[in-house]
C-alpha cells in the first residue's frame, strides 16, 4: 500500500447534521499523485536534474520495494486508466480477474470530488485538485455567461478548454525530458476534454481494446524510453448501460483482465505497469432514478442546476437570501434527507474538498448547494435533460466509498522485453 502523506482533515457534517466522509487526500493517496509518482521512478526523469519537479507523493518506490518488486528506475512506465473501476468492484469480483488477483495492491486511492470522469481526469492529468483545475463536475455553470456547460462529450464550442483549465499537465511538464504517449480511442484525439486535462502527449489512436493493447506493447517494445497513458473506457460504458452487477459488466471486466495479461506478456522487467481508475460505480434501480424538477419546492429559488445525478449542484437566484436558502434546504431534507447529503459549497471549500485553495473564478462554477447521494438515488432535472437519461443503471459522482475509492495496482510483466 502506498504511503498516505496527507494531513488528516476532519470530516464535515451536512446541513442536516449527517457526517460526510473526509475530503480527498490530494497531497497523499490520491489519483492527483499517480503521474508525478510514476514519473519519479521513470529513468529519464530520475536521472535528470529536473527530478525534484516530480515528487513521489505516493511513496511508490518504497511501496514497490516493500512488496518485493523492482523499484526502478524503469525504462518505460505505462499508466492504465480504467474508466469506472472502483476499488470495491475489483475486490468484489476478483474471481473474474485472475490478473488483478496476481497484481500488487498499492491502493486504494481517492478519486476527485465529484467522483466523475471530467473532474478526475483533470486531477490525474495535472496533479492538482479540482479547485485548481476548475473541472468541478459533469455539467458545470460558466459564471461569465450564466449557462450550463458539459465537460465530457458535449463540450460547449464557446469554451476554450485551455483557458477553462489552464494548469499545465504532467505531460506538458515532462516536455524536454522524455517522450509521453497517449494510447486511446481515436475519437478522443482532438476532444476538448483531452485538451483540457491530458494535453501534451503524442496521441496514438486505436479503436478496439485488442488494438490498444497491441499499440501499447509495440511502443513499449522499442528502445526509446516511453512514458505512457493508456485509456480503457469500455468497462464504464458497460456499467452505465447494463449495471456494474450485470453479466455484461463482468464480461467487460474479464476482457480488461485478459488485455492486461496480454500487455504484461509483451513487456519485460524494464517496464512498470500501473492500473488505476477515475471513479467507482453503483447500480441504481429504476424506481430510485428521480426527476426532482417535478417537485416545485426542490427548485424554488434555483436559477441553474448542474452536476450529475449522484451529485447535483444548485445555483441559487439570490445566494444572499438566507430564508429562501433555508426553505430549499428544508425541502430537500424532507424529500431525500435519508438518502442524500445536503451540503453548503463554502463549507466544503473551507474543509478542503476542492483542495487547499480554489483558483479565482472557480468558486462560482460550483453550486451554492450540493445534493450528494449517499443511498440508492439518482437525481435528474428533466427540464434540461432528455428522459432517456433515466435509463442509465450504473452511476457515480458522489462521495460514498463505492464511488470515491479507486485501485492502484502493479501488473508484474511476464515477458522478456528487450
Amino acid at each position: 500500500m502506498v504511503e498516505d502523506k496527507t494531513t488528516k482533515s476532519a470530516a464535515v457534517t451536512d446541513l442536516q447534521g449527517t457526517p460526510l466522509p473526509g475530503p480527498p487526500r490530494y497531497d497523499g493517496a490520491s489519483i492527483a499523485n499517480v503521474l508525478s509518482s510514476a514519473a519519479s521512478v521513470f529513468r529519464p526523469v530520475a536521472e535528470s536534474e529536473r527530478a525534484p519537479e516530480f515528487p513521489d507523493q505516493l511513496g511508490l518506490g518504497d511501496a514497490l520495494r516493500e512488496a518485493g518488486r523492482p523499484a526502478g528506475p524503469f525504462r518505460n512506465v505505462c499508466v492504465v486508466l480504467v474508466d469506472g473501476l472502483g476499488e470495491e468492484l475489483v475486490n468484489r469480483h476478483r474471481g473474474h480477474a485472475p490478473t488483478f488477483r496476481r497484481s500488487v495492491n498499492l491502493g486504494p486511492l481517492d478519486a476527485a470530488l465529484p467522483s466523475t470522469t471530467a473532474a478526475s481526469l483533470a486531477v490525474l492529468g495535472t496533479g492538482q485538485p479540482t479547485g485548481q483545475t476548475g473541472m468541478v463536475g459533469y455539467d458545470v455553470v460558466d459564471p461569465e455567461r450564466d449557462v450550463v456547460v458539459n465537460q465530457l462529450s458535449g463540450w460547449d464550442p464557446a469554451v476554450d478548454p485551455v483557458a477553462w483549465q489552464p494548469v499545465p499537465t504532467v505531460f506538458e511538464r515532462l516536455a524536454g525530458i522524455t517522450r509521453s504517449v497517449t494510447v486511446s480511442m481515436p475519437t478522443y484525439e482532438h476532444s476538448a476534454l483531452t485538451d483540457a486535462a491530458l494535453r501534451g502527449t503524442e496521441f496514438v489512436g486505436a479503436g478496439s481494446t485488442t488494438a490498444r493493447v497491441s499499440k501499447a506493447a509495440e511502443l513499449l517494445a522499442t528502445r526509446t524510453p516511453t512514458f505512457m497513458y493508456l485509456y480503457w473506457g469500455e468497462l464504464d460504458q458497460s456499467g452505465h448501460q447494463h449495471g456494474c452487477t450485470s453479466e455484461r459488466w463482468l464480461e467487460a471486466l474479464e476482457e480488461l483482465d485478459l488485455g492486461l495479461k496480454r500487455l504484461a506478456a509483451r513487456v519485460g522487467p524494464e517496464t512498470l505497469i500501473l492500473v488505476t481508475a477515475d471513479h467507482g460505480m453503483v447500480d441504481i434501480p429504476e424506481a430510485d432514478r428521480v426527476d426532482y424538477s417535478a417537485y416545485p419546492e426542490l427548485v424554488d429559488g434555483v436559477k441553474l442546476t448542474a452536476g450529475e445525478p449522484r451529485m447535483v449542484q444548485l445555483h441559487l437566484q439570490d445566494p444572499a437570501d438566507h430564508e429562501a436558502k433555508e426553505r430549499l434546504v428544508a425541502a430537500w431534507t424532507r424529500q431525500f434527507g435519508d438518502r442524500a447529503w445536503v451540503l453548503d459549497r463554502d463549507e466544503l471549500m473551507e474543509s478542503g474538498y476542492f483542495g487547499a485553495e480554489v483558483r479565482p473564478g472557480v468558486r462560482k462554477r460550483i453550486g451554492d448547494l450540493i445534493i450528494a447521494a449517499r443511498g440508492s438515488l439518482a437525481l435528474y432535472d428533466l427540464r434540461r435533460t432528455r428522459s432517456t437519461a433515466l435509463s442509465m443503471v450504473g452511476q457515480h459522482g458522489s462521495w460514498t466509498d463505492e464511488e470515491r475509492y479507486v485501485p492502484l495496482r502493479v501488473i508484474p510483466p511476464t515477458g522478456q522485453g528487450r
